[in-house]
């Protein structure tokens, strides 16, 4: 029964160790982060210019109707 146990310590300190093996540096996750924010800041504006846009399209498609009748 020791044995059993002493088997599941050292495997579980094996995997342990593994796990903190491949770690990025916080200065690098933070780059990458603020990187990531930045383009999802980008693509927001596209989307909200292309939103402005289409809106102006389509008030002036409303309007032109309305001038023709009125020739």
């Amino acid at each position: 029964m020791s044995q059993l146990i002493c088997a599941a310590a050292i495997a579980g300190m094996i995997f342990g160790f593994a796990a903190c093996g491949d770690k990025k540096d916080s200065g690098d996750t933070a780059a990458e982060a603020q990187k990531a924010i930045q383009e999802g800041m980008q693509k927001e504006k596209a989307m909200v210019e292309g939103m402005m846009k289409a809106g102006e399209n389509l008030e002036k498609k409303m309007t032109e109707p309305k001038e023709e009748t009125k020739k």
